[in-house]
């Protein structure tokens, strides 16, 4: 079902962040091509090199990063995603979706 589909994971920093794990895991498991992009303070909760590992794919932390390729990265995820998962999706970043925040 999921085989061959590209599926971007937001992780927060949500005290539940390290659940996110578990969630790529199965993703990735499942067949999905899952990339992950990571709030700072989710990296203070649970390591980039975590998703990394059970990914297979970079994990974005950094909206200014350099880019790898000619595209901005941040920008290309969203538009080959086929689905967005954010997990844990805090309070926080419910109203910011909600209020159309983009910080």
């Amino acid at each position: 079902m999921l085989q061959g589909r590209t599926v971007l994971v937001g992780v927060t920093g949500g005290i539940a962040a390290y659940k996110a794990a578990e969630i790529v895991s199965r993703l990735t498991r499942l067949g999905a091509d899952v990339h992950v992009i990571m709030t700072a303070s989710a990296t203070r909760l649970v390591s980039p090199m975590t998703f990394q590992a059970v990914s297979g794919n970079p994990v974005a932390t950094d909206l200014f990063a350099e880019p790898r390729r000619w595209s901005i990265e941040h920008v290309a995820l969203a538009d080959r995603a086929e689905l967005v998962l954010i997990a844990p999706a805090t309070a926080n970043i419910m109203g910011k979706l909600a209020a159309g925040i983009a910080d």
